[in-house]
Protein backbone atom coordinates (compact mmCIF):
# COMPACT_ATOMS: atom_id res chain seq x y z
CA UNK A 1 0.00 0.00 0.00
CA UNK A 2 1.14 3.54 -0.73
CA UNK A 3 1.28 5.79 2.31
CA UNK A 4 -0.72 9.01 2.19
CA UNK A 5 -0.34 12.24 4.12
CA UNK A 6 -2.68 15.07 4.80
CA UNK A 7 -6.31 15.29 3.76
CA UNK A 8 -8.00 16.03 0.50
CA UNK A 9 -8.37 19.74 -0.13
CA UNK A 10 -9.05 21.99 -3.07
CA UNK A 11 -5.33 22.75 -3.18
CA UNK A 12 -4.50 19.17 -4.10
CA UNK A 13 -7.02 18.96 -6.93
CA UNK A 14 -5.44 18.21 -10.29
CA UNK A 15 -5.75 21.32 -12.41
CA UNK A 16 -3.67 20.59 -15.49
CA UNK A 17 -2.10 17.53 -17.17
CA UNK A 18 0.38 18.05 -20.00
CA UNK A 19 2.21 15.42 -22.02
CA UNK A 20 5.11 15.90 -24.39
CA UNK A 21 7.50 13.83 -26.48
CA UNK A 22 11.14 13.78 -25.35
CA UNK A 23 14.16 11.60 -26.17
CA UNK A 24 15.53 8.87 -23.93
CA UNK A 25 19.17 7.89 -23.47
CA UNK A 26 19.18 5.82 -26.67
CA UNK A 27 17.80 8.68 -28.73
CA UNK A 28 14.32 7.16 -28.96
CA UNK A 29 11.15 9.13 -28.22
CA UNK A 30 9.39 8.67 -24.90
CA UNK A 31 6.64 10.35 -22.90
CA UNK A 32 7.07 13.06 -20.28
CA UNK A 33 4.09 14.30 -18.25
CA UNK A 34 3.57 17.38 -16.07
CA UNK A 35 0.77 17.54 -13.52
CA UNK A 36 -0.13 20.87 -11.93
CA UNK A 37 -2.32 21.10 -8.83
CA UNK A 38 -4.61 23.91 -7.76
CA UNK A 39 -2.04 24.93 -5.16
CA UNK A 40 0.57 25.38 -7.88
CA UNK A 41 2.48 22.23 -6.93
CA UNK A 42 3.97 20.50 -9.97
CA UNK A 43 4.99 16.92 -10.64
CA UNK A 44 6.99 15.84 -13.67
CA UNK A 45 7.67 12.26 -14.74
CA UNK A 46 9.44 10.70 -17.73
CA UNK A 47 8.88 7.11 -18.81
CA UNK A 48 11.72 4.67 -19.63
CA UNK A 49 11.66 1.95 -22.28
CA UNK A 50 13.27 -1.47 -22.58
CA UNK A 51 15.18 -3.11 -25.46
CA UNK A 52 14.52 -6.71 -24.46
CA UNK A 53 10.90 -6.70 -23.35
CA UNK A 54 8.80 -9.54 -22.04
CA UNK A 55 5.78 -10.69 -24.03
CA UNK A 56 3.57 -10.23 -20.97
CA UNK A 57 4.49 -6.60 -20.24
CA UNK A 58 2.00 -3.76 -20.43
CA UNK A 59 2.01 -2.34 -23.95
CA UNK A 60 3.69 0.95 -24.71
CA UNK A 61 2.07 2.88 -27.55
CA UNK A 62 4.27 3.79 -30.52
CA UNK A 63 3.11 5.72 -33.58
CA UNK A 64 4.34 3.27 -36.21
CA UNK A 65 5.10 6.06 -38.71
CA UNK A 66 8.35 4.87 -40.34
CA UNK A 67 9.01 8.37 -41.65
CA UNK A 68 9.36 9.67 -38.11
CA UNK A 69 11.86 8.21 -35.63
CA UNK A 70 11.66 4.92 -37.53
CA UNK A 71 8.13 4.36 -36.29
CA UNK A 72 9.04 4.85 -32.62
CA UNK A 73 7.39 8.22 -32.12
CA UNK A 74 4.95 8.64 -29.22
CA UNK A 75 2.72 11.45 -30.44
CA UNK A 76 -0.38 9.27 -30.13
CA UNK A 77 0.49 8.48 -26.51
CA UNK A 78 1.10 12.18 -25.85
CA UNK A 79 -2.25 13.01 -27.44
CA UNK A 80 -3.90 10.52 -25.10
CA UNK A 81 -2.28 12.25 -22.13
CA UNK A 82 -3.42 15.67 -23.27
CA UNK A 83 -6.88 14.42 -24.21
CA UNK A 84 -8.63 11.52 -22.48
CA UNK A 85 -6.25 11.18 -19.55
CA UNK A 86 -6.24 14.88 -18.72
CA UNK A 87 -10.02 15.00 -19.03
CA UNK A 88 -10.43 12.15 -16.57
CA UNK A 89 -7.90 13.31 -13.98
CA UNK A 90 -8.68 17.02 -13.77
CA UNK A 91 -10.45 17.81 -10.48
CA UNK A 92 -9.40 14.49 -8.90
CA UNK A 93 -7.31 14.72 -5.72
CA UNK A 94 -3.63 13.97 -6.27
CA UNK A 95 -3.53 12.54 -2.74
CA UNK A 96 -5.74 9.63 -3.82
CA UNK A 97 -3.13 7.71 -5.79
CA UNK A 98 -4.98 4.41 -5.86
CA UNK A 99 -8.16 6.11 -7.08
CA UNK A 100 -6.18 7.95 -9.75
CA UNK A 101 -4.56 4.73 -10.97
CA UNK A 102 -7.86 2.84 -10.91
CA UNK A 103 -9.42 5.60 -13.01
CA UNK A 104 -6.59 5.33 -15.54
CA UNK A 105 -6.93 1.55 -15.77
CA UNK A 106 -10.70 1.77 -16.24
CA UNK A 107 -10.35 4.54 -18.80
CA UNK A 108 -7.98 2.41 -20.88
CA UNK A 109 -10.22 -0.64 -20.65
CA UNK A 110 -7.74 -3.24 -21.96
CA UNK A 111 -5.86 -5.97 -20.05
CA UNK A 112 -2.43 -4.60 -21.03
CA UNK A 113 -3.08 -0.85 -21.33
CA UNK A 114 -2.70 -1.04 -25.09
CA UNK A 115 -5.43 1.46 -25.99
CA UNK A 116 -4.04 4.54 -24.27
CA UNK A 117 -0.53 3.14 -23.91
CA UNK A 118 1.25 2.07 -20.74
CA UNK A 119 3.77 4.84 -21.43
CA UNK A 120 1.01 7.46 -21.34
CA UNK A 121 -0.67 5.96 -18.27
CA UNK A 122 2.55 5.54 -16.29
CA UNK A 123 3.70 9.07 -17.02
CA UNK A 124 0.43 10.41 -15.61
CA UNK A 125 0.49 8.07 -12.60
CA UNK A 126 4.01 9.07 -11.57
CA UNK A 127 3.50 12.77 -12.22
CA UNK A 128 0.43 12.76 -9.96
CA UNK A 129 2.44 11.17 -7.14
CA UNK A 130 5.24 13.69 -7.55
CA UNK A 131 2.81 16.60 -7.53
CA UNK A 132 1.16 15.25 -4.38
CA UNK A 133 4.52 14.86 -2.64
CA UNK A 134 5.41 18.42 -3.56
CA UNK A 135 2.05 19.68 -2.30
CA UNK A 136 2.54 18.18 1.16
CA UNK A 137 6.20 19.19 1.33
CA UNK A 138 7.70 15.70 1.44
CA UNK A 139 10.36 13.96 -0.62
CA UNK A 140 8.80 11.33 -2.85
CA UNK A 141 10.25 8.36 -0.94
CA UNK A 142 8.69 9.62 2.30
CA UNK A 143 5.35 10.44 0.69
CA UNK A 144 5.11 6.95 -0.81
CA UNK A 145 6.57 4.96 2.05
CA UNK A 146 5.68 6.95 5.14
CA UNK A 147 7.77 6.61 8.30
CA UNK A 148 8.64 2.99 7.49
CA UNK A 149 10.74 4.04 4.49
CA UNK A 150 14.09 3.61 6.19
CA UNK A 151 16.24 1.24 4.13
CA UNK A 152 18.70 2.18 1.42
CA UNK A 153 19.28 -0.36 -1.35
CA UNK A 154 22.40 -2.24 -2.35
CA UNK A 155 23.40 -0.91 -5.78
CA UNK A 156 23.64 -3.47 -8.58
CA UNK A 157 26.11 -1.84 -10.96
CA UNK A 158 25.92 -2.82 -14.61
CA UNK A 159 29.49 -2.83 -15.93
CA UNK A 160 29.51 -5.17 -18.96
CA UNK A 161 26.80 -5.37 -21.63
CA UNK A 162 25.89 -8.03 -24.17
CA UNK A 163 22.83 -9.52 -25.84
CA UNK A 164 20.39 -6.94 -27.19
CA UNK A 165 22.25 -4.18 -25.36
CA UNK A 166 25.50 -4.52 -27.31
CA UNK A 167 26.38 -5.68 -30.82
CA UNK A 168 28.81 -8.63 -31.09
CA UNK A 169 29.52 -8.85 -27.37
CA UNK A 170 28.39 -11.74 -25.14
CA UNK A 171 25.24 -13.83 -25.45
CA UNK A 172 24.20 -12.70 -22.00
CA UNK A 173 22.83 -9.21 -21.55
CA UNK A 174 24.09 -7.80 -18.24
CA UNK A 175 27.03 -8.49 -15.95
CA UNK A 176 26.77 -6.55 -12.69
CA UNK A 177 28.78 -6.11 -9.52
CA UNK A 178 27.23 -5.78 -6.06
CA UNK A 179 29.35 -4.08 -3.35
CA UNK A 180 28.05 -6.41 -0.63
CA UNK A 181 30.83 -5.57 1.82
CA UNK A 182 30.55 -1.77 1.68
CA UNK A 183 29.45 0.10 4.80
CA UNK A 184 27.24 2.70 3.10
CA UNK A 185 25.40 3.36 -0.13
CA UNK A 186 27.90 6.08 -1.04
CA UNK A 187 30.80 3.71 -0.45
CA UNK A 188 29.05 1.03 -2.48
CA UNK A 189 28.71 3.38 -5.44
CA UNK A 190 32.39 4.31 -5.13
CA UNK A 191 33.41 0.67 -5.13
CA UNK A 192 31.29 0.02 -8.21
CA UNK A 193 32.77 3.01 -10.03
CA UNK A 194 36.30 1.92 -9.16
CA UNK A 195 35.67 -1.59 -10.49
CA UNK A 196 34.14 -0.07 -13.63
CA UNK A 197 37.28 1.97 -14.26
CA UNK A 198 39.48 -1.02 -13.46
CA UNK A 199 37.53 -3.13 -15.97
CA UNK A 200 38.18 -0.50 -18.62
CA UNK A 201 41.91 -0.87 -18.04
CA UNK A 202 41.78 -4.67 -17.93
CA UNK A 203 39.90 -4.84 -21.23
CA UNK A 204 42.09 -2.23 -22.89
CA UNK A 205 45.28 -3.98 -21.81
CA UNK A 206 43.90 -7.25 -23.21
CA UNK A 207 43.37 -5.59 -26.59
CA UNK A 208 39.60 -5.18 -26.46
CA UNK A 209 37.52 -2.17 -27.40
CA UNK A 210 36.20 -0.16 -24.47
CA UNK A 211 33.13 1.08 -26.31
CA UNK A 212 29.94 0.84 -24.29
CA UNK A 213 26.53 -0.75 -24.82
CA UNK A 214 23.02 0.59 -24.33
CA UNK A 215 23.33 0.48 -20.55
CA UNK A 216 26.74 2.11 -20.23
CA UNK A 217 28.66 -1.10 -19.54
CA UNK A 218 31.61 -2.09 -21.69
CA UNK A 219 30.81 -4.21 -24.74
CA UNK A 220 33.90 -6.20 -25.76
CA UNK A 221 33.71 -8.92 -28.40
CA UNK A 222 34.66 -11.88 -26.19
CA UNK A 223 35.16 -15.45 -27.36
CA UNK A 224 33.10 -16.94 -24.53
CA UNK A 225 30.54 -15.78 -22.00
CA UNK A 226 32.71 -17.00 -19.12
CA UNK A 227 35.47 -14.66 -20.28
CA UNK A 228 33.31 -11.76 -19.12
CA UNK A 229 33.34 -13.14 -15.58
CA UNK A 230 37.10 -13.72 -15.67
CA UNK A 231 37.77 -10.12 -16.70
CA UNK A 232 35.37 -8.81 -14.07
CA UNK A 233 37.15 -10.83 -11.37
CA UNK A 234 40.46 -9.34 -12.53
CA UNK A 235 38.94 -5.86 -12.39
CA UNK A 236 37.63 -6.40 -8.86
CA UNK A 237 41.09 -7.45 -7.71
CA UNK A 238 42.81 -4.64 -9.62
CA UNK A 239 40.53 -2.16 -7.84
CA UNK A 240 41.74 -3.59 -4.53
CA UNK A 241 38.70 -5.62 -3.49
CA UNK A 242 38.08 -9.27 -2.67
CA UNK A 243 35.70 -11.05 -5.08
CA UNK A 244 32.78 -12.59 -3.24
CA UNK A 245 33.66 -11.20 0.16
CA UNK A 246 33.51 -7.50 -0.70
CA UNK A 247 32.12 -7.46 -4.22
CA UNK A 248 29.87 -10.18 -5.65
CA UNK A 249 28.53 -10.73 -9.16
CA UNK A 250 24.94 -10.50 -10.40
CA UNK A 251 23.77 -11.54 -13.86
CA UNK A 252 20.92 -10.81 -16.24
CA UNK A 253 21.41 -13.21 -19.14
CA UNK A 254 17.96 -12.33 -20.57
CA UNK A 255 17.56 -15.89 -21.81
CA UNK A 256 14.13 -15.26 -23.33
CA UNK A 257 16.07 -13.61 -26.16
CA UNK A 258 18.12 -16.81 -26.58
CA UNK A 259 15.18 -19.24 -26.50
CA UNK A 260 13.61 -20.52 -29.70
CA UNK A 261 12.58 -23.86 -31.14
CA UNK A 262 12.43 -25.31 -27.64
CA UNK A 263 16.08 -24.70 -26.75
CA UNK A 264 18.56 -22.05 -25.58
CA UNK A 265 21.02 -20.97 -28.28
CA UNK A 266 24.38 -19.57 -27.13
CA UNK A 267 25.51 -18.40 -30.54
CA UNK A 268 28.75 -16.90 -29.26
CA UNK A 269 29.89 -20.36 -28.21
CA UNK A 270 28.03 -22.38 -30.84
CA UNK A 271 26.06 -24.27 -28.18
CA UNK A 272 22.43 -25.31 -27.95
CA UNK A 273 21.13 -26.24 -24.50
CA UNK A 274 17.92 -27.80 -23.29
CA UNK A 275 16.13 -26.39 -20.26
CA UNK A 276 17.70 -29.09 -18.08
CA UNK A 277 21.17 -28.30 -19.46
CA UNK A 278 20.61 -24.60 -18.83
CA UNK A 279 19.89 -25.38 -15.17
CA UNK A 280 23.14 -27.37 -15.02
CA UNK A 281 24.95 -24.47 -16.69
CA UNK A 282 23.90 -21.99 -14.01
CA UNK A 283 24.62 -24.41 -11.18
CA UNK A 284 28.15 -24.91 -12.54
CA UNK A 285 28.74 -21.16 -12.85
CA UNK A 286 27.55 -20.57 -9.30
CA UNK A 287 30.01 -23.22 -8.10
CA UNK A 288 32.88 -21.54 -9.94
CA UNK A 289 32.18 -17.84 -9.48
CA UNK A 290 30.94 -15.54 -6.65
CA UNK A 291 27.47 -15.15 -8.18
CA UNK A 292 24.70 -14.15 -5.78
CA UNK A 293 21.91 -13.21 -8.19
CA UNK A 294 20.68 -14.42 -11.59
CA UNK A 295 17.86 -12.61 -13.37
CA UNK A 296 15.95 -14.34 -16.17
CA UNK A 297 18.14 -17.42 -16.07
CA UNK A 298 15.40 -19.18 -18.04
CA UNK A 299 12.84 -17.98 -20.58
CA UNK A 300 9.64 -16.15 -19.74
CA UNK A 301 7.32 -19.15 -20.16
CA UNK A 302 9.69 -21.96 -19.18
CA UNK A 303 7.90 -22.50 -15.88
CA UNK A 304 9.17 -26.06 -15.46
CA UNK A 305 12.73 -24.88 -16.00
CA UNK A 306 12.30 -22.13 -13.44
CA UNK A 307 11.00 -24.64 -10.91
CA UNK A 308 13.98 -26.91 -11.54
CA UNK A 309 16.46 -24.03 -11.24
CA UNK A 310 14.87 -22.81 -8.00
CA UNK A 311 14.95 -26.31 -6.52
CA UNK A 312 18.59 -26.68 -7.58
CA UNK A 313 20.20 -23.42 -6.41
CA UNK A 314 17.40 -21.26 -4.97
CA UNK A 315 18.63 -21.85 -1.42
CA UNK A 316 21.91 -20.05 -2.14
CA UNK A 317 21.31 -17.73 -5.09
CA UNK A 318 18.73 -15.02 -5.69
CA UNK A 319 16.73 -16.01 -8.78
CA UNK A 320 15.00 -12.93 -10.15
CA UNK A 321 11.97 -13.08 -12.42
CA UNK A 322 11.86 -10.22 -14.90
CA UNK A 323 10.31 -11.40 -18.18
CA UNK A 324 8.80 -14.27 -16.19
CA UNK A 325 6.85 -12.01 -13.81
CA UNK A 326 6.77 -8.54 -15.47
CA UNK A 327 5.85 -6.76 -12.21
CA UNK A 328 2.44 -8.42 -12.52
CA UNK A 329 0.69 -9.76 -9.41
CA UNK A 330 -1.09 -12.53 -11.34
CA UNK A 331 2.15 -13.95 -12.70
CA UNK A 332 3.87 -13.34 -9.36
CA UNK A 333 1.17 -15.32 -7.56
CA UNK A 334 1.83 -18.25 -9.89
CA UNK A 335 5.58 -17.96 -9.33
CA UNK A 336 5.12 -18.03 -5.57
CA UNK A 337 2.73 -20.99 -5.75
CA UNK A 338 4.91 -22.97 -8.18
CA UNK A 339 8.17 -22.06 -6.43
CA UNK A 340 9.53 -20.68 -9.66
CA UNK A 341 12.10 -17.98 -8.73
CA UNK A 342 12.51 -16.37 -5.31
CA UNK A 343 12.71 -12.70 -6.26
CA UNK A 344 10.90 -10.27 -8.53
CA UNK A 345 12.36 -7.52 -10.67
CA UNK A 346 10.35 -4.32 -10.40
CA UNK A 347 10.05 -2.17 -13.50
CA UNK A 348 7.43 0.55 -13.38
CA UNK A 349 6.69 0.50 -17.09
CA UNK A 350 6.12 -3.27 -17.17
CA UNK A 351 2.80 -2.84 -15.36
CA UNK A 352 2.03 0.84 -15.95
CA UNK A 353 0.89 2.40 -12.66
CA UNK A 354 2.46 3.18 -9.32
CA UNK A 355 -0.29 1.41 -7.36
CA UNK A 356 0.10 -1.86 -9.26
CA UNK A 357 3.87 -1.68 -8.81
CA UNK A 358 3.43 -1.19 -5.07
CA UNK A 359 1.06 -4.16 -4.93
CA UNK A 360 3.64 -6.41 -6.60
CA UNK A 361 6.31 -5.45 -4.08
CA UNK A 362 3.90 -6.01 -1.17
CA UNK A 363 2.97 -9.46 -2.49
CA UNK A 364 6.64 -10.40 -2.82
CA UNK A 365 7.33 -9.23 0.72
CA UNK A 366 4.49 -11.34 2.11
CA UNK A 367 5.98 -14.41 0.43
CA UNK A 368 9.43 -13.60 1.87
CA UNK A 369 10.72 -12.95 -1.62
CA UNK A 370 13.16 -10.15 -2.39
CA UNK A 371 12.33 -7.29 -4.75
CA UNK A 372 14.86 -5.59 -7.02
CA UNK A 373 13.87 -2.17 -8.34
CA UNK A 374 15.28 -1.67 -11.82
CA UNK A 375 15.99 0.82 -14.58
CA UNK A 376 15.38 0.15 -18.29
CA UNK A 377 17.94 0.34 -21.07
CA UNK A 378 16.21 3.39 -22.55
CA UNK A 379 16.41 5.71 -19.54
CA UNK A 380 15.69 9.31 -18.66
CA UNK A 381 16.79 11.62 -15.87
CA UNK A 382 13.71 10.69 -13.86
CA UNK A 383 14.84 9.26 -10.51
CA UNK A 384 11.55 7.75 -9.32
CA UNK A 385 13.10 4.28 -9.08
CA UNK A 386 15.49 5.49 -6.38
CA UNK A 387 12.62 6.88 -4.31
CA UNK A 388 10.58 3.73 -4.91
CA UNK A 389 13.41 1.46 -3.73
CA UNK A 390 13.60 3.36 -0.43
CA UNK A 391 9.85 3.86 -0.05
CA UNK A 392 9.18 0.13 -0.33
CA UNK A 393 12.35 -0.98 1.49
CA UNK A 394 13.17 -3.02 -1.59
CA UNK A 395 16.77 -3.55 -0.56
CA UNK A 396 18.30 -3.60 -4.04
CA UNK A 397 18.50 -1.09 -6.88
CA UNK A 398 19.64 -2.16 -10.33
CA UNK A 399 20.96 0.82 -12.19
CA UNK A 400 23.58 2.09 -14.57
CA UNK A 401 27.19 2.45 -13.56
CA UNK A 402 28.64 3.67 -16.82
CA UNK A 403 28.45 7.01 -18.52
CA UNK A 404 27.07 6.76 -22.02
CA UNK A 405 27.15 10.00 -23.94
CA UNK A 406 26.33 10.32 -27.61
CA UNK A 407 28.53 13.21 -28.76
CA UNK A 408 27.14 15.54 -31.38
CA UNK A 409 23.66 14.03 -31.16
CA UNK A 410 20.50 15.60 -29.73
CA UNK A 411 20.32 13.09 -26.89
CA UNK A 412 23.63 13.41 -25.05
CA UNK A 413 22.01 10.90 -22.74
CA UNK A 414 23.69 10.78 -19.35
CA UNK A 415 23.28 7.21 -18.15
CA UNK A 416 24.67 7.51 -14.61
CA UNK A 417 21.41 6.62 -12.90
CA UNK A 418 23.13 5.82 -9.60
CA UNK A 419 24.56 9.33 -9.44
CA UNK A 420 21.12 10.75 -10.13
CA UNK A 421 19.81 8.46 -7.40
CA UNK A 422 22.26 9.90 -4.90
CA UNK A 423 21.09 13.39 -5.78
CA UNK A 424 17.46 12.34 -5.48
CA UNK A 425 17.87 10.68 -2.10
CA UNK A 426 19.97 13.43 -0.51
CA UNK A 427 23.66 12.77 -0.18
CA UNK A 428 23.85 13.60 3.55
CA UNK A 429 22.04 10.35 4.43
CA UNK A 430 24.68 8.14 2.97
CA UNK A 431 27.31 8.89 5.58
CA UNK A 432 24.90 7.57 8.22
CA UNK A 433 23.68 4.45 6.49
CA UNK A 434 24.69 0.84 6.08
CA UNK A 435 23.85 -1.14 3.00
CA UNK A 436 20.61 -3.05 3.13
CA UNK A 437 22.02 -6.40 2.01
CA UNK A 438 25.36 -8.01 2.80
CA UNK A 439 25.31 -11.54 1.41
CA UNK A 440 28.36 -13.76 1.62
CA UNK A 441 29.63 -15.46 -1.52
CA UNK A 442 27.00 -17.68 -3.11
CA UNK A 443 24.42 -17.06 -0.42
CA UNK A 444 20.82 -16.08 -1.09
CA UNK A 445 20.48 -12.30 -1.03
CA UNK A 446 18.12 -11.26 1.78
CA UNK A 447 16.90 -7.93 3.02
CA UNK A 448 18.15 -6.74 6.38
CA UNK A 449 15.69 -5.03 8.70
CA UNK A 450 18.44 -3.32 10.68
CA UNK A 451 19.73 -1.08 7.90
CA UNK A 452 17.83 2.05 8.80
CA UNK A 453 17.91 5.78 8.41
CA UNK A 454 17.90 8.15 11.30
Amino acid sequence: MIATFGSTSSGTAIQKVTGREILDSRGNPTVEVDVVLASGAVGRAAVPSGASTGAHEAAELRDGDRKRYGGKGVLHAVANVNGEIAGRLICMSALEQEAVDAALITLDGTPNKSRLGANAILGASLAVAKAAASAVGLPLYRYLGGPSARTLPVPMCNILNGGKHAIDSTDFQEFMVMPVGASSFAEGIRWGAEVYQALKKVLHDAGYSVNVGDEGGFAPSLATNAAALEYILKAIELAGYRPGDQIAIALDPATTELYHDGAYHLEKEGRTLSSEQMVDFWADWCDQYPIVSIEDGLAEDDWAGWQALTARIGNRVQLVGDDLLVTNTERLARGIHDRAANSILIKLNQIGTLSETSAAIAMANRANWTAVVSHRSGETEDTTIADLAVAMNAGQLQALMGLSLRPRTPTMGIRWKLTLSVRSLRVDWFQLMSLANRPATGQYVKRSSNTKMG
